[in-house]
């Protein structure tokens, strides 16, 4: 007997409204994100050109995502999911590396490829009229990636992105987005907040050294140099892309990378508490848009979770420096508020139209 969740028809998101609420609001984020990045580099020996790049990627692939999901509402996800899992296995930059320093810094790209994948197949799952197929794109393609995880020893991939295929099964039965989309903002001011306690070491004992044990000490010596930073310069920060010079900790080593795998402190120290803020408002323009989105509240729901566990994956780790990461992530929002063409609205007797003998 089939599941109500897969055999039933995915319940409908709100009436499509006619606002452009959402698109003003991304203009809006994503220029001040641009533009504040190239303010803090001003008079400096910065270089915006990193946070240019996730602008534009995020923004291209937004806009490639709403145009496809607009005509192959199925094939588009789905196809998406196979390229990202494809990235995830061929990309050497993406795969787990082998330096004991930073041995989240590569695999949080991976595990930021798995999450959207999943999300991209879950959603084409939800936007499939059949049961069977809905089936098909959620335990096996959508398993699939998952495993993955385990098979690239990458805990953290497999784990966020078998989160994403239980949530995206309880989305089925969800009726109501605010609830669902409290707990997104919850879970992600959450990540934020445990990020910033580590690196303030404020932790109880027992929790902080659980914890620095699996980020390892070095992550948290990156993370301290980055809080310091913080307080140094806390409206405009060291400048993008300056983390590597100003942090003592990442001095020290000869394969560093020059970042501190989290995005909110890579931020906060290079930009100033203010790019900690358009970092807010950009997560919150996609919860948005999302919210506007006329697709079915499954579809929106699944994007919103795997969206959330993305910035929870970019908290303790490095996944949102990699272009494929922005993109796909800039995608899989287009792919959940895609308005569907309907063919049968535009579509006009031979002779509607003519005027009146």
């Amino acid at each position: 007997m089939a599941s109500p969740a897969l055999g039933s028809p995915p319940a409908r998101g709100p009436r499509e409204r006619d606002s452009t609420v959402p698109d003003v609001a991304g203009v809006l984020v994503l220029g001040s994100c641009a533009g504040w990045a190239l303010l803090s580099a001003a008079g400096r020996d910065a270089r915006p050109e990193g946070v240019l790049l996730a602008v534009l990627a995020v923004g291209a692939g937004y806009a490639c995502g709403r145009i496809l999901g607009s005509l192959l509402p199925v094939g588009a996800p789905a196809l998406a999911s196979l390229v990202g899992l494809t990235l995830a296995l061929a990309s050497p930059d993406a795969v787990p590396g082998t330096a004991p320093t930073v041995p989240q810094g590569r695999a949080g790209a991976t595990a930021a490829l798995l999450v959207l994948s999943v999300g991209a197949a879950c959603c084409a799952a939800w936007s499939a009229p059949k049961g069977g197929l809905r089936r098909v794109l959620l335990f096996l393609l959508g398993g699939l990636i998952a495993s993955v995880g385990l098979a690239w020893e990458s805990l953290m991939g497999f784990t966020a992105a078998a989160g994403v295929v239980l949530c995206a099964l309880a989305a089925g039965r969800l009726r109501r987005r605010g609830p669902a989309f409290a707990g997104l903002v919850l879970a992600v001011a959450l990540a934020t907040g445990t990020t910033w306690a580590v690196a303030e070491r404020s932790l109880p004992d027992g929790l902080s050294s659980s914890l620095e044990g699996q980020l390892t000490e070095h992550r948290v010596e990156l993370w301290e140099d980055a809080l310091a930073t913080v307080r140094d310069h806390p409206l405009l920060g060291s400048g993008p892309d300056s983390f590597g010079e100003t942090s003592k900790t990442a001095g020290q080593q000869a394969d560093t990378d020059g970042k501190p795998h989290s995005a909110p402190l890579q931020v906060g120290s290079e930009q100033g508490l203010p790019g900690v803020a358009l970092l807010g408002a950009a997560f919150g323009w996609v919860l948005l848009a999302l919210w506007y989105s006329p697709r079915p509240t499954a579809v929106v729901l699944t994007a919103g979770t795997a969206l959330t566990a993305l910035a929870a994956v970019s908290c303790v780790g490095n996944a949102l420096s990699f272009t494929q990461v922005t993109t796909g992530a800039g995608m899989l929002a287009g792919f959940a508020t895609a308005h569907r063409i309907s063919y049968r609205t535009h579509a006009q007797h031979p002779l509607e139209g003519l005027p009146p003998r």
